[in-house]
């Protein structure tokens, strides 16, 4: 391992001579060592598992094990970290696909983490020097990671984001002063503050007198952040009320086949329809507003085939209220992927088209050269093409904002139906070609999204899970996967626009900005300077 990637990853002190440098090989299987856990320890962060609180340890490991690492050794640290996170989150992208879809993206992922690990070890002598410079670094270098893993290549992919952790953590509520990249600064930052805690403390313990001032000062600057935290306050909306039923048909097999099956998952989701107007008519719930169906609920289109037509009107005339069908339209030699508001008697009068489709899930980037890799590109039997304007749609008085499956895992996409005005954030999905675990992290998404914009958000499913989130994160009638279901929840929409809303990238933009400066500053101090030493 000495002579690999990690051979780079042997101390200062031992490069210069000191009496580890003969055991380097041990170092660098302690520094692999420690870049897997700290992987494992982000992983466990998000859904299923939920230990949010394990994210800032995972982050400081990482900052640790690339200490006095060489560029392509902390890269390694880096890459090792990111596959202890990405393999095993993204396993459900394999679970009908195999393992090269899974592995190929896994390991695109971890490339990302595999280049923070490598700036984070050229920046170690800045935190060796002022170990209270860790704190706005570390939360820089991985919000700047993020912020180019979320548009690049083919649009980005921001699966995994520290942030979509963070459900049940205090931390979430700065969702709603900055998004997602405020709450990942945060969430990385008090990593790097184990950082520069643990090298203060160190410190103190050899040099009393010099050690001690910088140890309380950066506890004291932690406990102003923790109450500043902890006292933002979460958006209360104030608008009207909309009754929204949610209809969850499910499947009659999970799996890619689901296309195969296709009049039955419509025909579910009718049935669930119906037997919610019975209970309408009965009493047991109030009539809603709105039905919302999932993504993939007629992936016959009913545009054009007139028996998907009649069965969805008979669905909206027995409850009475318009429903939001997820269907699949035919374009010829393509499709689109939308949202369709039926109304009774009318049909349709107002549709979303989804702005961003899934690379190499709804189309194929370059498919002669992918089809040279794998013949499994063919399953994407015709390329999706994207709508050009956001999901803001009129129930009656009120507007809600729909979009479609992974586009809530980007932040303008879903910014964008705020700013037209809806009150409601609606997410139609289709979870019958993953497992529980890959819906349970799009819902922990849906949650920041509601806190981000302080307005109540839903998600539709297929197959599960499906629910309500408040304006403060909290999910509501949260239904089981691969199980049908009904929900019906009177909402109050937000009006408000938050902070958050209205600064859009403007957070994201200085952090990385900042982070830019920082490492400027950090290249003109190590000019002349030998290795190993600022």
């Amino acid at each position: 391992m000495a002579t690999g990637v990690l051979a780079g990853c042997e101390p200062a002190e031992t490069r210069s001579g000191r009496s580890a440098a003969r055991w380097p090989w041990l170092v660098a299987v302690v520094r692999a060592v420690a870049g897997t856990v700290a992987g494992l320890l982000l992983l466990v962060s998000f859904p299923p598992f939920d230990g949010w609180w394990l994210a800032p340890f995972g982050v400081a490991l990482l900052a640790v094990a690339t200490a006095g690492c060489r560029l392509w050794g902390g890269a390694g640290v880096g890459l090792l970290c990111g596959a202890g996170l990405f393999v095993p989150l993204l396993a459900w992208t394999g679970m009908h696909t195999g393992w090269m879809p899974w592995l190929t993206l896994a390991a695109l992922e971890a490339a990302f983490v595999g280049v923070l690990g490598a700036v984070s070890a050229w920046s170690w002598p800045l935190v060796a020097a002022r170990p209270w410079v860790a704190v706005p670094l570390v939360g820089a270098l991985w919000t700047g990671q993020e912020f180019v893993r979320g548009r690049a290549p083919f649009g980005g992919f921001p699966w995994g984001r520290l942030a979509f952790g963070q459900g049940d953590s205090p931390v979430l509520r700065l969702a709603g002063l900055g998004g997602a990249p405020l709450v990942t600064f945060a969430v990385a930052a008090s990593g790097g503050l184990l950082v520069a805690v643990g090298l203060l403390g160190w410190r103190a313990l050899r040099a009393p007198e010099r050690g001690r001032v910088g140890l309380w000062s950066v506890t004291a600057g932690a406990l102003v952040a923790v109450v500043g935290v902890l006292g933002c306050p979460v958006t209360v909306p104030d608008g009207p009320e909309l009754t929204v039923a949610i209809v969850q048909g499910n499947v009659p097999r999970l799996g890619l086949d689901f296309n195969a099956q296709r009049r039955a998952v419509l025909d579910n989701h009718v049935t669930g329809t119906v037997a919610l107007a019975a209970q309408v008519d009965s009493g047991a719930v109030p009539r809603p507003d709105l039905v919302v169906w999932p993504e993939n609920s007629s992936d016959i289109d009913p545009l054009v085939h007139a028996d998907a037509a009649e069965r969805i009107e008979e669905a909206a005339v027995a409850v009475g209220a318009p429903i939001l069908v997820g269907a699949v339209l035919e374009q010829g030699e393509r499709a689109l992927n939308a949202g369709l508001l039926w109304l009774p008697g009318r049909g349709v009068e107002q549709r979303y088209v989804k702005r961003h489709p899934v690379p190499f899930a709804e189309y194929v980037p370059l498919r002669d050269l992918v089809r040279r890799v794998t013949t499994k590109v063919d399953l994407v039997r015709v390329d999706f093409v994207g709508g050009d304007r956001p999901g803001v749609l009129r129930v009656g008085q009120a507007r809600v904002g729909d979009v479609i499956c992974f586009e809530v895992a980007y932040d303008g996409l879903v910014r964008d139906v705020v700013l037209g005005g809806a009150g409601l954030i609606v997410v139609q999905t289709n979870n019958a070609t993953f497992n529980p675990a890959e819906a349970a992290q799009q819902l922990a998404m849906v949650r920041l999204r509601a806190v981000e914009h302080g307005r109540p958000a839903l998600m539709a499913s297929t197959v599960g899970i499906s629910g309500f989130v408040g304006a403060d994160g909290r999910v509501r009638q949260a239904t089981g996967f691969n199980t049908a279901a009904v929900r019906v929840e009177r909402l109050r929409l937000g009006s408000w626009r938050t902070p958050a809303t209205v600064l859009g990238p403007v957070v994201e933009y200085l952090i990385v900005a900042g982070l830019g400066v920082g490492l400027g500053v950090a290249g003109w101090r190590r000019r002349g300077r030998r290795p190993g030493r600022w």
